[in-house]
Parts: structure tokens; sequence; C-alpha cells
């Protein structure tokens, strides 16, 4: 791989009440923006070798409206958080007072999971897309994924609360760049602060 693409997938129809999903078997399409959102992604990157996308149907459905008729790989590592007792509800029911005040190694109540187990699902997958072949790879992911690889491509660690990050905006990552994130996110697993 020599250069990877990275997106957050579309607008999908739980965007609209900025609802939390976690959940890769709860089916949420993209709404008519977001398929819009989607074939505009793909025109402004241009070819690609390669469409990762994780385990949700918005991820998939953005990376096939991006990329018609292009190789696609599902990348599960790279899936979102799991939200434990806030799945289905709202950023402010609880979920992001939780954020502001547990830290990394503190697992979301109710089954969910912790942001270090989060990031180090994320390092396996980002590894999986160094290690291909293909030179120019396209993925479409989740907000978090997203925004802590370029984080950790500018050198810095994962913070608390992270900067949102907008649908289908394309964000392109070196070979050297990536190495570099991997490195990153890999040591703060290792010794995780906010």
């Amino acid at each position: 791989m020599r250069e990877l693409i990275v997106a957050r997938h579309a607008e999908s129809r739980l965007n609209l009440d900025n609802v939390l999903n976690g959940d890769p078997s709860l089916r949420v399409p993209l709404t008519d923006l977001g398929r819009r959102q989607a074939r505009a992604l793909g025109t402004s990157v241009g070819p690609v070798e390669l469409v990762a996308h994780t385990a949700f149907d918005r991820t998939r459905e953005t990376a096939e409206l991006a990329w018609p008729g292009m190789p696609t790989l599902m990348v599960p590592e790279l899936n979102e958080i799991s939200f434990g007792r806030w799945e289905g509800t709202r950023w402010s029911d609880g979920y992001e007072a939780w954020v502001g005040e547990s830290g990394p190694e503190d697992e979301c109540p109710g089954g969910g999971e912790s942001r270090v187990a989060a990031v180090r699902r994320y390092v396996h997958g980002y590894r999986t897309l160094l290690g291909r072949g293909e030179e120019r790879i396209a993925l479409v992911a989740h907000g978090a994924p997203v925004r802590y690889l370029l984080l950790a491509a500018a050198g810095k660690r994962p913070i608390a609360l992270l900067e949102h990050v907008l649908p289908a905006e394309p964000h392109e990552v070196g070979r050297g760049e990536l190495e570099r994130a991997i490195a990153v996110l890999a040591g703060w697993t290792a010794n995780p602060s906010f």
C-alpha cells in the first residue's frame, strides 16, 4: 500500500437523530443526502484499486456507491466502538458525559467496549491494510477510527473527546504516515492515558 484514503461513511438514518450505533447487525441505510455524498466522495477521490469498509451497512453502502464495481474488503476490526447501555440512545443521553469522565480502559457499562480495546482493534485493522499489495486503497469507516488515525498520523496520542468527523470527507494518508500512526496507537495501548 502506498496511499490510503480514509473517510467516515456518508449520512445515515441514525445520523439524523444523533443516535449511537455500535451494533453491525442493525441495518441502517444511508439517507438520500448520504447517497449523494457517497457518489461525490468517489468522484472527488477518483480511482482506487481496493475499497475497504467495516461490517456496518452504512460503510458498505457508501463504499459501493462511491466506487461501483471495485473490489471490496471488509475489515471488521475498524468497526464502530460498542456503546453498551448507550446503544440506540443519543450522544447527549449519557454517553457524552461518560466519555468525558471515564478513563481509556473503562468499559462502557452494559457490555460495551473500552477505548483501549477499540484502538487495539483499529491497530490490527490498519496493519491489515498496510500489508495489502494494492497501491491506492480507500477505506470507509466510522468517526472514531478515522479521527484516531488522523491524530496519530500527526504524532498525537488519542484524546478523550474526539472532534467530529464530517461524513464522506476524504483524508489522504501516505504509507509513512500510516506506519507512524500505527506505532503511535500501539504505543498508546501499552500505556494509555488522556
